[in-house]
């Protein structure tokens, strides 16, 4: 089975397939060429029929009287291999030549009507009929319009000379056929299999190791299509190099990040536990500092503990269920940490009753990414309104605020970790984690405008 398999996989490759294909396109050129060939040489061959009975009739019109013996008359019909000859004038009929045995006509054919179709016709005809037929052939004679002259022949020597032709025909067809499938199958390997397979080949050994460079295609110096396909692939497999070598760094980076984070975190956990002793203190001093102590050491544990969370990308399947969404907002004020005296105005624009369909604690931490990010970009004075409303199917809610608005950078690396924050101490890890966990529900976030009059994202949530 093996070596059948072996046998037939070199007729599956383009170059097998080009080349059959190259053979059975000049084959069926040349059996169009042979067709009209073999019909115009049985034409040829009967008109040299009657140019001979032509050149017997003036001979036999040139002796006296025009008597001439039984055996020239039998050598000039055998000279002519014509059975008889007559001669047709304007208003006259005559037999000229003739043999003693009489015969009967199958066929007629007229040479004036010299219509390719009909020739072909009477061609194949003639092939198909076999070689018993007497036929009778008309010619008109030249340079003498009301002439013409009747030659009877037997059609066998006619269909013996078509047989001969077609068969030097037929291994002339192949030879050149052959010749030429040869020639245009290499032209087309040299210019077209040749690079496919090397792009092809290029491909593979990519795919089997991208990080290789030895196996990066270098391109040819064509201009066609095929040249173009070249440098592309070459474009493509750099950039994707480059891509992937990126994003192997940024693998062991985030490995890195993630042990700092985690051995962070207990430091930090440690620092709180301080914080919280040092919060016993009565000294007005150590009242004053605390808070912002304990405020930063929460913001560092609570980055630690995103960052973590974001290198595993072990969250949970979303648990959905219906809830309303106003009560969540207003939980989500509470933990934002704003204050009376602030400067910083919450609107919960919800309207009472609006149940969601979502997993509330993943909902919760949404929202709280998306306001704590409203908070810091207002700087302590703005305004914050969500608002919420059914579209069709979906749930559509709205974070406004009036803070500046995002900068270039933050808008071109928009939902991506380490690269979209607006602050230069920022991560970008809440805008990413909300996107994921909208993502996972089926839902989408957008940023529907931003500019000094404020910044608005849009969460579309499906029931």
């Amino acid at each position: 089975m093996a070596l059948i398999g072996k046998m037939v996989a070199p007729f599956r490759s383009l170059s097998a397939r080009l080349l059959i294909l190259t053979l059975l396109f000049v084959m069926l050129a040349e059996v169009l060429i042979f067709v009209p060939s073999v019909a115009f040489f049985r034409l040829n061959y009967l008109v040299k029929k009657t140019e001979f009975a032509h050149l017997a009739t003036l001979s036999l019109l040139a002796s006296p009287d025009n008597m001439v013996s039984d055996e020239l008359r039998e050598e000039l019909l055998f000279r002519v291999g014509a059975r008889s000859v007559v001669l047709h004038g304007a208003n006259s009929r005559l037999l000229i030549l003739n043999e003693k045995m009489p015969h009967s006509i199958d066929a007629e054919f007229n040479l004036a009507d010299q219509n390719p179709a009909l020739l072909i016709e009477h061609a194949i005809m003639s092939l198909m009929v076999g070689p018993d037929r007497i036929i009778r052939i008309i010619s008109p004679i030249e340079n003498e319009p009301n002439s013409s002259l009747e030659v009877v022949i037997d059609e066998a020597p006619l269909i013996d000379a078509m047989y001969d032709y077609a068969w030097n025909i037929f291994w002339l067809s192949l030879i050149i056929s052959t010749l030429t499938a040869v020639l245009v199958y290499l032209a087309l390997h040299w210019l077209m299999v040749r690079p496919m397979r090397r792009l092809s080949e290029s491909m593979i050994a990519f795919r089997r190791a991208p990080e290789d460079v030895s196996t990066a295609l270098v391109p040819s110096r064509r201009r066609d299509e095929i040249g173009v396909a070249e440098r592309e692939l070459e474009i493509m497999q750099t950039r994707l190099r480059s891509a992937l070598t990126q994003k192997q760094h940024l693998v062991a980076l985030g490995i890195a990040v993630t042990k700092i984070s985690h051995d962070l975190r207990n430091i930090l956990s440690t620092s709180q536990i301080v914080s919280d002793s040092l919060s016993e203190i009565k000294d007005p001093k150590v009242q004053k500092v605390v808070p912002r102590l304990m405020t930063s050491i929460d913001r560092a544990i609570d980055l630690c503990t995103q960052t973590l969370k974001y290198g595993r990308a072990d969250e949970r399947e979303p648990k959905k269920e219906r809830f309303l969404l106003e009560p969540l907002v207003n939980e989500v004020k509470t933990s934002v940490g704003l204050r009376e005296n602030n400067g910083i105005t919450w609107q919960n624009r919800i309207p009472a009753g609006l149940m969601l369909n979502a997993d509330r604690d993943q909902f919760y931490r949404i929202l709280l990414n998306l306001t704590r990010n409203a908070v810091q970009a207002m700087e302590g004075e703005g305004t914050i309104e969500i608002h919420a409303m059914r579209a069709g199917t979906r749930t559509l809610i709205r974070i406004c605020d009036s803070g500046p608005g995002l900068p270039v950078k933050a808008k071109e690396h928009l939902f991506e970790p380490f690269s979209g924050s607006a602050r230069a101490e920022g991560t970008g890890l809440g805008l990413s984690i909300s996107r994921e966990l909208i993502v996972a529900h089926g839902g989408r976030i957008t940023l529907e405008r931003t500019g000094a009059s404020g910044t608005v994202f849009c969460i579309e949530m499906p029931d």
